[in-house]
Protein backbone atom coordinates (compact mmCIF):
# COMPACT_ATOMS: atom_id res chain seq x y z
CA UNK A 1 0.00 0.00 0.00
CA UNK A 2 1.36 3.46 -0.88
CA UNK A 3 2.16 5.89 1.92
CA UNK A 4 -0.19 8.41 0.28
CA UNK A 5 -3.10 5.99 0.84
CA UNK A 6 -1.98 5.08 4.35
CA UNK A 7 -2.23 8.72 5.35
CA UNK A 8 -5.85 9.08 4.27
CA UNK A 9 -6.98 7.91 7.69
CA UNK A 10 -5.54 11.00 9.34
CA UNK A 11 -8.64 12.92 8.38
CA UNK A 12 -10.71 10.75 10.71
CA UNK A 13 -8.78 11.64 13.87
CA UNK A 14 -10.78 13.80 16.33
CA UNK A 15 -9.52 17.33 17.01
CA UNK A 16 -10.38 18.92 20.36
CA UNK A 17 -12.67 21.93 20.04
CA UNK A 18 -13.41 21.32 16.36
CA UNK A 19 -17.03 20.46 15.61
CA UNK A 20 -16.88 20.14 11.83
CA UNK A 21 -15.08 17.10 10.37
CA UNK A 22 -11.54 17.79 9.21
CA UNK A 23 -10.69 16.76 5.65
CA UNK A 24 -7.23 15.27 5.35
CA UNK A 25 -4.98 16.89 2.78
CA UNK A 26 -4.02 13.38 1.72
CA UNK A 27 -7.57 12.17 1.16
CA UNK A 28 -8.27 13.80 -2.20
CA UNK A 29 -10.60 11.74 -4.38
CA UNK A 30 -8.59 12.41 -7.52
CA UNK A 31 -5.95 10.04 -8.70
CA UNK A 32 -2.84 10.49 -10.80
CA UNK A 33 -1.22 13.78 -11.71
CA UNK A 34 -4.12 16.01 -10.68
CA UNK A 35 -4.07 14.64 -7.14
CA UNK A 36 -0.31 15.19 -6.89
CA UNK A 37 -0.62 18.79 -8.06
CA UNK A 38 -3.54 19.62 -5.79
CA UNK A 39 -1.86 18.57 -2.57
CA UNK A 40 -0.23 22.00 -2.25
CA UNK A 41 -3.50 23.76 -2.93
CA UNK A 42 -5.07 21.74 -0.14
CA UNK A 43 -2.82 23.55 2.35
CA UNK A 44 -3.46 26.93 0.76
CA UNK A 45 -0.31 27.09 -1.38
CA UNK A 46 -0.52 27.56 -5.14
CA UNK A 47 1.93 25.33 -7.09
CA UNK A 48 4.32 26.78 -9.66
CA UNK A 49 5.05 25.90 -13.27
CA UNK A 50 8.84 25.78 -13.38
CA UNK A 51 10.23 27.64 -16.40
CA UNK A 52 13.24 28.79 -14.40
CA UNK A 53 15.42 25.72 -13.83
CA UNK A 54 16.55 23.47 -11.00
CA UNK A 55 16.43 26.06 -8.22
CA UNK A 56 16.07 24.55 -4.75
CA UNK A 57 13.76 27.32 -3.58
CA UNK A 58 11.07 26.15 -6.03
CA UNK A 59 11.71 22.44 -5.58
CA UNK A 60 14.78 21.58 -7.68
CA UNK A 61 13.66 18.92 -10.14
CA UNK A 62 10.89 16.36 -10.56
CA UNK A 63 12.03 12.96 -9.34
CA UNK A 64 12.03 10.20 -11.91
CA UNK A 65 9.41 7.44 -11.61
CA UNK A 66 12.22 4.95 -10.95
CA UNK A 67 13.44 7.12 -8.09
CA UNK A 68 10.08 7.30 -6.36
CA UNK A 69 9.63 3.54 -6.75
CA UNK A 70 13.03 2.86 -5.17
CA UNK A 71 12.33 5.23 -2.29
CA UNK A 72 8.93 3.65 -1.72
CA UNK A 73 10.48 0.17 -1.63
CA UNK A 74 13.27 1.29 0.70
CA UNK A 75 10.77 2.72 3.16
CA UNK A 76 9.29 -0.69 3.91
CA UNK A 77 12.34 -2.39 5.45
CA UNK A 78 15.17 -1.78 7.89
CA UNK A 79 18.84 -2.12 7.02
CA UNK A 80 22.26 -1.66 8.61
CA UNK A 81 23.40 1.70 7.27
CA UNK A 82 27.09 1.01 6.71
CA UNK A 83 26.32 -2.22 4.88
CA UNK A 84 23.80 -0.42 2.69
CA UNK A 85 26.18 2.47 2.08
CA UNK A 86 29.07 0.21 1.07
CA UNK A 87 26.86 -1.61 -1.42
CA UNK A 88 25.31 1.57 -2.87
CA UNK A 89 28.61 3.40 -3.09
CA UNK A 90 30.30 0.45 -4.77
CA UNK A 91 27.48 0.18 -7.31
CA UNK A 92 27.58 3.94 -8.02
CA UNK A 93 31.33 3.71 -8.55
CA UNK A 94 30.83 0.89 -11.06
CA UNK A 95 28.19 2.89 -12.95
CA UNK A 96 30.12 6.17 -13.06
CA UNK A 97 33.57 4.68 -13.57
CA UNK A 98 34.85 6.47 -10.47
CA UNK A 99 37.03 4.84 -7.82
CA UNK A 100 34.29 5.29 -5.21
CA UNK A 101 31.11 7.23 -4.50
CA UNK A 102 29.14 8.79 -1.65
CA UNK A 103 25.47 9.70 -1.29
CA UNK A 104 25.04 12.80 0.85
CA UNK A 105 22.11 14.92 2.03
CA UNK A 106 22.48 17.26 -0.94
CA UNK A 107 25.54 18.61 -2.71
CA UNK A 108 26.39 21.16 0.00
CA UNK A 109 26.39 18.43 2.64
CA UNK A 110 28.79 16.50 0.45
CA UNK A 111 31.13 19.50 0.33
CA UNK A 112 31.04 19.63 4.11
CA UNK A 113 31.77 15.90 4.53
CA UNK A 114 34.66 15.98 2.04
CA UNK A 115 36.17 18.99 3.84
CA UNK A 116 35.92 17.10 7.14
CA UNK A 117 37.59 14.12 5.49
CA UNK A 118 40.48 16.22 4.22
CA UNK A 119 40.90 17.85 7.64
CA UNK A 120 40.72 14.67 9.73
CA UNK A 121 42.08 12.02 7.39
CA UNK A 122 39.46 9.64 8.74
CA UNK A 123 40.67 10.00 12.34
CA UNK A 124 37.52 10.01 14.53
CA UNK A 125 39.38 11.59 17.47
CA UNK A 126 39.84 14.63 15.24
CA UNK A 127 36.36 14.35 13.79
CA UNK A 128 34.56 14.82 17.09
CA UNK A 129 36.56 18.01 17.81
CA UNK A 130 35.33 19.88 14.71
CA UNK A 131 34.97 22.86 14.41
CA UNK A 132 37.74 23.38 16.97
CA UNK A 133 40.79 22.60 14.85
CA UNK A 134 43.36 23.44 17.53
CA UNK A 135 46.30 21.07 17.13
CA UNK A 136 45.21 19.83 13.68
CA UNK A 137 47.75 19.59 10.88
CA UNK A 138 45.27 20.39 8.10
CA UNK A 139 43.32 23.58 8.81
CA UNK A 140 43.25 25.58 5.56
CA UNK A 141 41.30 25.38 2.31
CA UNK A 142 42.42 27.32 -0.76
CA UNK A 143 39.66 28.82 -2.93
CA UNK A 144 40.24 31.04 -5.99
CA UNK A 145 38.33 34.33 -5.78
CA UNK A 146 36.44 33.26 -8.91
CA UNK A 147 35.13 30.21 -7.03
CA UNK A 148 33.97 31.96 -3.84
CA UNK A 149 30.21 31.50 -3.61
CA UNK A 150 27.32 31.21 -1.16
CA UNK A 151 27.71 27.42 -1.03
CA UNK A 152 31.22 27.50 0.38
CA UNK A 153 29.55 28.00 3.78
CA UNK A 154 29.46 24.20 3.79
CA UNK A 155 33.26 24.18 3.72
CA UNK A 156 33.63 26.96 6.29
CA UNK A 157 31.26 25.12 8.66
CA UNK A 158 34.09 22.70 9.43
CA UNK A 159 36.09 25.55 10.99
CA UNK A 160 38.81 25.80 8.37
CA UNK A 161 40.56 29.01 7.44
CA UNK A 162 39.74 29.90 3.83
CA UNK A 163 42.67 31.23 1.82
CA UNK A 164 41.36 33.24 -1.15
CA UNK A 165 43.77 33.60 -4.09
CA UNK A 166 43.51 35.69 -7.24
CA UNK A 167 45.97 33.94 -9.54
CA UNK A 168 47.90 30.69 -9.95
CA UNK A 169 51.09 32.17 -8.56
CA UNK A 170 49.28 33.11 -5.35
CA UNK A 171 47.79 29.62 -5.18
CA UNK A 172 51.17 27.91 -5.49
CA UNK A 173 52.65 30.15 -2.77
CA UNK A 174 49.62 29.61 -0.50
CA UNK A 175 50.06 25.84 -0.35
CA UNK A 176 51.76 24.77 2.86
CA UNK A 177 51.70 21.98 5.43
CA UNK A 178 48.31 23.19 6.72
CA UNK A 179 46.54 23.02 3.34
CA UNK A 180 43.73 20.45 3.52
CA UNK A 181 42.36 20.81 -0.01
CA UNK A 182 41.62 23.12 -2.94
CA UNK A 183 38.00 23.89 -3.83
CA UNK A 184 36.87 24.91 -7.33
CA UNK A 185 33.50 25.71 -8.85
CA UNK A 186 33.06 23.90 -12.15
CA UNK A 187 32.90 26.17 -15.19
CA UNK A 188 33.04 25.91 -18.95
CA UNK A 189 36.79 26.00 -19.47
CA UNK A 190 36.43 26.33 -23.26
CA UNK A 191 34.62 29.68 -23.03
CA UNK A 192 36.40 31.61 -20.31
CA UNK A 193 39.62 33.42 -19.60
CA UNK A 194 39.72 32.12 -16.04
CA UNK A 195 43.23 30.78 -15.44
CA UNK A 196 42.00 28.44 -12.69
CA UNK A 197 41.29 25.60 -15.08
CA UNK A 198 41.25 22.18 -13.54
CA UNK A 199 44.28 21.19 -15.61
CA UNK A 200 46.29 24.15 -14.26
CA UNK A 201 45.16 23.69 -10.66
CA UNK A 202 45.57 19.91 -10.55
CA UNK A 203 49.09 20.23 -11.95
CA UNK A 204 50.04 22.41 -8.97
CA UNK A 205 48.04 20.36 -6.45
CA UNK A 206 49.39 16.95 -7.40
CA UNK A 207 52.99 18.10 -6.95
CA UNK A 208 52.11 18.95 -3.33
CA UNK A 209 49.70 16.00 -2.80
CA UNK A 210 46.74 18.33 -2.17
CA UNK A 211 43.26 16.98 -3.09
CA UNK A 212 41.08 19.04 -5.44
CA UNK A 213 37.30 19.17 -4.89
CA UNK A 214 35.09 20.23 -7.83
CA UNK A 215 31.60 21.61 -7.16
CA UNK A 216 29.53 20.54 -10.18
CA UNK A 217 26.15 20.79 -8.42
CA UNK A 218 23.97 21.87 -11.37
CA UNK A 219 25.85 19.99 -14.06
CA UNK A 220 24.74 16.99 -16.07
CA UNK A 221 26.57 13.82 -15.07
CA UNK A 222 29.31 12.80 -17.51
CA UNK A 223 30.41 9.16 -17.77
CA UNK A 224 33.36 8.74 -17.83
CA UNK A 225 33.61 11.80 -15.66
CA UNK A 226 35.22 14.75 -17.38
CA UNK A 227 36.43 16.35 -14.13
CA UNK A 228 38.09 13.20 -12.83
CA UNK A 229 39.77 12.81 -16.20
CA UNK A 230 41.13 16.36 -15.94
CA UNK A 231 42.69 15.71 -12.54
CA UNK A 232 40.03 16.29 -9.89
CA UNK A 233 40.14 14.05 -6.83
CA UNK A 234 36.49 14.53 -5.85
CA UNK A 235 33.46 15.79 -7.83
CA UNK A 236 30.19 16.80 -6.14
CA UNK A 237 26.77 16.81 -7.83
CA UNK A 238 23.30 17.70 -6.64
CA UNK A 239 20.98 14.72 -6.76
CA UNK A 240 17.93 16.93 -7.13
CA UNK A 241 18.96 18.92 -10.17
CA UNK A 242 19.87 17.54 -13.62
CA UNK A 243 20.02 13.94 -12.41
CA UNK A 244 16.38 14.19 -11.22
CA UNK A 245 17.04 12.16 -8.11
CA UNK A 246 15.88 12.90 -4.56
CA UNK A 247 15.89 16.62 -3.79
CA UNK A 248 17.60 15.91 -0.46
CA UNK A 249 20.48 13.88 -1.88
CA UNK A 250 23.85 14.52 -3.48
CA UNK A 251 26.23 12.36 -5.52
CA UNK A 252 29.93 12.63 -4.68
CA UNK A 253 32.45 10.61 -6.70
CA UNK A 254 36.21 10.23 -6.70
CA UNK A 255 38.97 8.78 -4.52
CA UNK A 256 37.88 5.97 -2.21
CA UNK A 257 40.09 6.88 0.77
CA UNK A 258 38.72 10.44 0.93
CA UNK A 259 35.12 9.35 0.39
CA UNK A 260 35.31 6.63 3.04
CA UNK A 261 36.50 9.32 5.47
CA UNK A 262 33.68 11.55 4.23
CA UNK A 263 31.14 8.80 4.91
CA UNK A 264 32.58 8.47 8.41
CA UNK A 265 31.93 12.22 8.80
CA UNK A 266 28.28 11.97 7.73
CA UNK A 267 25.11 10.68 9.38
CA UNK A 268 24.32 8.16 10.81
CA UNK A 269 27.73 8.56 12.45
CA UNK A 270 28.00 11.06 15.28
CA UNK A 271 30.05 14.18 14.80
CA UNK A 272 29.75 17.39 12.75
CA UNK A 273 27.83 15.68 9.93
CA UNK A 274 25.06 14.16 12.02
CA UNK A 275 22.88 17.17 11.17
CA UNK A 276 23.09 16.24 7.47
CA UNK A 277 21.10 13.01 7.66
CA UNK A 278 20.36 11.19 4.41
CA UNK A 279 17.73 8.49 4.72
CA UNK A 280 17.80 4.99 3.32
CA UNK A 281 15.02 6.11 0.97
CA UNK A 282 17.13 8.93 -0.50
CA UNK A 283 20.18 6.70 -0.77
CA UNK A 284 18.36 4.04 -2.77
CA UNK A 285 16.60 6.78 -4.73
CA UNK A 286 19.97 8.30 -5.67
CA UNK A 287 21.20 4.94 -6.92
CA UNK A 288 18.03 4.54 -8.98
CA UNK A 289 18.46 8.05 -10.40
CA UNK A 290 22.01 7.39 -11.58
CA UNK A 291 21.04 4.03 -13.07
CA UNK A 292 18.12 5.76 -14.85
CA UNK A 293 20.49 8.50 -16.05
CA UNK A 294 22.49 5.95 -18.01
CA UNK A 295 19.34 4.65 -19.71
CA UNK A 296 17.58 7.94 -20.43
CA UNK A 297 17.25 9.06 -24.06
CA UNK A 298 18.83 12.47 -23.56
CA UNK A 299 18.58 13.37 -27.27
CA UNK A 300 14.84 12.67 -27.22
CA UNK A 301 14.44 14.79 -24.07
CA UNK A 302 16.20 17.67 -25.80
CA UNK A 303 13.87 17.42 -28.79
CA UNK A 304 10.87 17.44 -26.45
CA UNK A 305 12.14 20.57 -24.72
CA UNK A 306 12.68 22.27 -28.08
CA UNK A 307 9.12 21.37 -29.08
CA UNK A 308 7.82 23.12 -25.94
CA UNK A 309 9.71 26.26 -26.91
CA UNK A 310 8.51 26.07 -30.50
CA UNK A 311 4.89 25.94 -29.33
CA UNK A 312 5.36 28.91 -27.00
CA UNK A 313 7.25 30.89 -29.63
CA UNK A 314 4.57 30.31 -32.27
CA UNK A 315 1.90 31.70 -29.96
CA UNK A 316 3.84 34.72 -28.76
CA UNK A 317 5.31 35.82 -32.08
CA UNK A 318 1.79 36.14 -33.44
CA UNK A 319 1.73 39.37 -31.43
CA UNK A 320 3.19 42.25 -33.51
CA UNK A 321 6.35 43.54 -31.85
CA UNK A 322 7.21 40.32 -30.01
CA UNK A 323 10.24 38.33 -31.11
CA UNK A 324 11.92 35.22 -29.76
CA UNK A 325 15.16 33.32 -29.97
CA UNK A 326 16.25 29.92 -28.69
CA UNK A 327 19.47 29.46 -26.77
CA UNK A 328 20.89 25.93 -26.66
CA UNK A 329 23.69 25.84 -24.07
CA UNK A 330 26.62 23.51 -24.62
CA UNK A 331 28.19 23.81 -21.16
CA UNK A 332 27.44 21.13 -18.61
CA UNK A 333 25.77 23.30 -15.97
CA UNK A 334 22.04 24.11 -16.23
CA UNK A 335 21.94 22.38 -19.58
CA UNK A 336 18.53 22.75 -21.21
CA UNK A 337 17.20 24.97 -24.03
CA UNK A 338 15.99 28.47 -23.18
CA UNK A 339 13.48 30.65 -25.04
CA UNK A 340 14.17 34.39 -24.90
CA UNK A 341 11.04 36.50 -25.49
CA UNK A 342 11.66 40.16 -26.44
CA UNK A 343 9.46 43.26 -26.68
CA UNK A 344 9.58 47.05 -26.47
CA UNK A 345 8.53 48.07 -22.95
CA UNK A 346 7.41 51.48 -24.22
CA UNK A 347 4.91 49.79 -26.55
CA UNK A 348 3.54 47.20 -24.11
CA UNK A 349 3.99 49.30 -20.93
CA UNK A 350 5.54 46.41 -19.03
CA UNK A 351 9.16 45.47 -18.38
CA UNK A 352 10.67 41.99 -18.17
CA UNK A 353 11.02 42.27 -14.39
CA UNK A 354 7.37 43.33 -14.10
CA UNK A 355 6.28 40.48 -16.36
CA UNK A 356 8.19 37.95 -14.22
CA UNK A 357 6.52 39.40 -11.12
CA UNK A 358 3.03 39.16 -12.64
CA UNK A 359 3.59 35.58 -13.82
CA UNK A 360 5.03 34.53 -10.47
CA UNK A 361 2.36 36.10 -8.26
CA UNK A 362 -0.87 35.39 -10.16
CA UNK A 363 -2.60 32.18 -11.25
CA UNK A 364 -1.40 30.10 -12.92
CA UNK A 365 1.90 30.83 -11.18
CA UNK A 366 4.84 30.57 -13.58
CA UNK A 367 8.49 31.06 -12.64
CA UNK A 368 10.55 32.72 -15.40
CA UNK A 369 13.74 34.76 -15.63
CA UNK A 370 13.81 38.36 -16.84
CA UNK A 371 16.14 40.83 -18.49
CA UNK A 372 15.85 44.55 -19.24
CA UNK A 373 18.58 46.46 -21.02
CA UNK A 374 19.22 48.81 -23.93
CA UNK A 375 15.55 49.78 -24.18
CA UNK A 376 14.41 46.19 -24.67
CA UNK A 377 12.64 43.88 -22.23
CA UNK A 378 12.72 40.10 -22.13
CA UNK A 379 11.77 37.02 -20.18
CA UNK A 380 13.62 33.71 -20.28
CA UNK A 381 11.72 30.41 -20.38
CA UNK A 382 13.88 27.43 -19.38
CA UNK A 383 12.57 24.01 -20.34
CA UNK A 384 14.48 21.43 -18.29
CA UNK A 385 11.79 20.98 -15.63
CA UNK A 386 8.69 21.78 -17.69
CA UNK A 387 6.10 19.02 -17.66
CA UNK A 388 3.81 17.88 -20.51
CA UNK A 389 1.10 20.48 -21.11
CA UNK A 390 3.01 23.28 -19.39
CA UNK A 391 3.95 24.81 -22.74
CA UNK A 392 0.32 25.48 -23.64
CA UNK A 393 -0.43 27.05 -20.26
CA UNK A 394 2.70 29.21 -20.39
CA UNK A 395 2.09 30.35 -23.96
CA UNK A 396 -1.50 31.33 -23.24
CA UNK A 397 -0.66 33.13 -20.01
CA UNK A 398 2.25 35.17 -21.38
CA UNK A 399 0.16 35.99 -24.47
CA UNK A 400 -2.65 37.19 -22.23
CA UNK A 401 -0.42 39.38 -20.06
CA UNK A 402 1.36 40.95 -23.03
CA UNK A 403 -1.95 41.93 -24.65
CA UNK A 404 -3.47 43.45 -21.54
CA UNK A 405 -4.21 47.16 -21.99
CA UNK A 406 -2.00 49.33 -19.82
CA UNK A 407 -1.61 53.07 -19.64
CA UNK A 408 1.90 54.50 -19.68
CA UNK A 409 3.37 55.02 -16.25
CA UNK A 410 2.61 58.56 -15.03
CA UNK A 411 5.36 61.02 -14.25
CA UNK A 412 6.71 60.78 -10.71
CA UNK A 413 4.83 62.73 -8.09
CA UNK A 414 6.95 65.32 -6.34
CA UNK A 415 8.54 64.52 -3.00
CA UNK A 416 6.55 65.75 -0.02
CA UNK A 417 9.57 66.17 2.23
CA UNK A 418 13.29 66.71 2.15
CA UNK A 419 14.89 63.78 3.93
CA UNK A 420 18.49 64.99 3.76
CA UNK A 421 20.25 64.23 7.01
CA UNK A 422 20.94 61.44 9.46
CA UNK A 423 18.29 58.86 10.36
CA UNK A 424 18.63 56.26 13.10
CA UNK A 425 16.72 53.10 12.19
CA UNK A 426 15.44 50.35 14.47
CA UNK A 427 15.12 47.11 12.49
CA UNK A 428 12.99 44.28 13.82
CA UNK A 429 14.07 40.88 12.49
CA UNK A 430 12.23 37.65 13.35
CA UNK A 431 13.76 37.32 16.80
CA UNK A 432 16.13 40.27 17.33
CA UNK A 433 16.45 44.03 16.93
CA UNK A 434 19.30 45.97 15.34
CA UNK A 435 20.18 49.65 15.23
CA UNK A 436 21.29 51.02 11.85
CA UNK A 437 21.95 54.54 10.60
CA UNK A 438 21.02 56.11 7.26
CA UNK A 439 22.83 59.20 6.00
CA UNK A 440 20.70 60.55 3.15
CA UNK A 441 21.08 63.27 0.55
CA UNK A 442 18.07 64.25 -1.55
CA UNK A 443 17.92 65.68 -5.07
CA UNK A 444 14.28 66.11 -6.03
CA UNK A 445 12.76 62.64 -6.02
CA UNK A 446 16.10 60.88 -5.74
CA UNK A 447 17.92 59.76 -2.63
CA UNK A 448 21.45 58.53 -2.10
CA UNK A 449 23.83 58.15 0.78
CA UNK A 450 25.27 55.70 3.26
CA UNK A 451 23.70 52.79 5.15
CA UNK A 452 25.62 51.89 8.30
CA UNK A 453 24.65 48.37 9.33
CA UNK A 454 25.68 45.93 12.05
CA UNK A 455 29.06 45.10 10.55
CA UNK A 456 29.60 47.25 7.46
CA UNK A 457 28.90 50.55 5.76
CA UNK A 458 27.57 50.54 2.21
CA UNK A 459 25.96 52.77 -0.39
CA UNK A 460 22.20 53.29 -0.32
CA UNK A 461 20.02 54.80 -3.03
CA UNK A 462 16.34 55.20 -3.79
CA UNK A 463 13.45 57.57 -4.32
CA UNK A 464 10.72 59.54 -2.55
CA UNK A 465 7.43 60.03 -4.38
CA UNK A 466 4.94 61.95 -2.29
CA UNK A 467 5.40 60.23 1.07
CA UNK A 468 6.24 56.82 -0.46
CA UNK A 469 9.88 55.91 0.00
CA UNK A 470 11.97 53.17 -1.57
CA UNK A 471 15.61 52.54 -0.70
CA UNK A 472 18.09 49.80 -1.57
CA UNK A 473 21.46 48.77 -0.19
CA UNK A 474 23.53 45.61 -0.54
CA UNK A 475 25.89 44.28 2.10
CA UNK A 476 28.66 42.22 0.50
CA UNK A 477 31.43 39.99 1.73
CA UNK A 478 33.38 37.22 0.04
CA UNK A 479 30.92 34.58 -1.24
CA UNK A 480 27.85 36.31 0.23
CA UNK A 481 25.52 39.27 -0.11
CA UNK A 482 22.26 40.43 1.46
CA UNK A 483 19.98 42.94 -0.28
CA UNK A 484 17.98 45.38 1.86
CA UNK A 485 14.99 46.91 0.01
CA UNK A 486 13.25 49.45 2.24
CA UNK A 487 9.69 50.44 1.37
CA UNK A 488 7.31 52.50 3.44
CA UNK A 489 5.95 55.93 4.32
CA UNK A 490 7.95 59.00 5.24
CA UNK A 491 7.19 62.18 7.12
CA UNK A 492 9.47 65.06 7.99
CA UNK A 493 10.84 63.26 11.04
CA UNK A 494 9.90 59.58 10.75
CA UNK A 495 10.02 56.72 8.23
CA UNK A 496 8.28 53.37 8.78
CA UNK A 497 7.83 50.28 6.64
CA UNK A 498 9.21 46.90 5.61
CA UNK A 499 12.59 45.64 4.47
CA UNK A 500 12.55 42.91 1.81
CA UNK A 501 15.68 40.75 2.08
CA UNK A 502 15.08 38.21 -0.69
CA UNK A 503 15.48 34.63 0.50
CA UNK A 504 15.90 35.92 4.06
CA UNK A 505 12.29 37.14 4.04
CA UNK A 506 11.06 40.44 5.50
CA UNK A 507 11.85 42.70 8.46
CA UNK A 508 10.16 45.90 9.65
CA UNK A 509 11.82 49.22 10.45
CA UNK A 510 11.26 52.62 12.00
CA UNK A 511 13.72 55.44 11.33
CA UNK A 512 13.75 58.79 13.11
CA UNK A 513 15.56 61.92 12.03
CA UNK A 514 18.47 63.00 14.19
CA UNK A 515 18.25 66.79 14.35
CA UNK A 516 21.16 67.26 16.68
CA UNK A 517 23.83 69.32 14.94
CA UNK A 518 27.51 69.01 15.86
CA UNK A 519 28.89 72.08 17.66
CA UNK A 520 30.97 74.52 15.64
CA UNK A 521 34.65 74.18 16.37
CA UNK A 522 37.62 76.19 15.20
CA UNK A 523 40.40 73.93 13.94
CA UNK A 524 43.94 74.93 14.97
CA UNK A 525 46.64 73.69 12.62
CA UNK A 526 50.01 73.09 14.41
CA UNK A 527 53.13 74.68 13.08
CA UNK A 528 55.09 71.45 13.17
CA UNK A 529 55.55 68.11 14.94
CA UNK A 530 54.19 67.89 18.49
CA UNK A 531 56.51 68.98 21.31
CA UNK A 532 55.23 66.21 23.55
CA UNK A 533 53.03 63.11 23.23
Amino acid sequence: MKRRNLMKGLGLLPLAGVMAPFKSVFAAPETGLAAEQNIFQSIGVEPIINCRGTFTIIGGSIERVEVRAAMEAASKNFVQYDEMADAIHKRLAEITGAEWALVSAGCAAGLKHVTAACVTGGNPEKLIRIPDLTGFDKTEVIIPSSSRNVYDHAIRNIGVRVITVDNLDEMEKAINSHTAMIYLMAFDEAQTGNEFTLANVSKIAKLKNIPVLIDAAAEVLTIPNVHLQRGADIVAYSGGKAICGPQCAGLIIGKKDILMSAWQASSPHHGPGRDNKVGREEMMGMLAAVEAWTKRDHAAEWKTWLSYLANISKKLTSIPGVTTSVFEPTELSNRSPVLNVFWDPAKFNITGAEMAEVLGRTKPRIAVGSNDKDGQSAIDITTGQMQPGNDTIVANRVYEVLLQKRTPKPAMQGASFNLTGRWDATIQFFSSTSRHSLFLEQDGNWLQGIHQGDFSTREIKGSLEGDAIKLKSVVRQPADFVTFIFTGKASADKITGDIYMGEYRTATFTAVRINKKPPHEQIMVPGGPPLAT
